[in-house]
């Protein structure tokens, strides 16, 4: 592993632990190079594969997903590992399956649902881009059924 400070790729690990929810292996490393530590992510590569709306397939990408939960939750108090939590919890379920695909649609269910017990504010803003809302009568129909 290369050093993010010296760039040298002489390091060591200090420390690994798994992550239990994840499956995935949190390492803290230490460039002998220089003395600085950080940390890496190890997680299972077995390819989800995620069906758009038009029919064309992509791997998933849970950095994507991040990208649209930091929007929804812009200028709100939520802390990035409560949305890592999040995004863990349904790469966790996903790959709790049998089948190595799943809609788009799917998954932004699966957003909704942590969403609206997390912070109903974020719930509507992702709601509004992800349901797509043409007037204020979707966005009020919405917010009635989150009441």
């Amino acid at each position: 592993m290369r050093c993010p400070k010296c760039g040298k790729d002489d390091t060591r690990v200090v420390d690994s632990r798994m992550q239990d929810a994840t499956n995935a292996i949190k390492r803290r490393r230490e460039c002998r190079s220089c003395g600085y530590r950080f940390t890496t992510f190890e997680r299972c590569e077995d390819p989800i594969e995620v069906i758009k709306r038009n029919g064309t397939t992509q791997p998933f990408d849970r950095n994507k997903l991040l990208v649209g939960l930091m929007r929804a939750t812009s200028k709100r108090d939520i802390d990035l590992s409560a949305l890592n939590g999040l995004i863990d919890d349904i790469e966790h379920e996903l790959r709790g399956r049998t089948l190595t695909a799943v809609e788009s649609d799917e998954i932004g269910e699966m957003v909704l649902k942590r969403l609206q017990k997390l912070d109903k504010v974020a719930y509507i803003r992702f709601a509004s881009v992800y349901r797509d809302f043409q007037d204020v009568d979707e966005f009020i129909d919405e917010l009635n059924r989150l009441r």
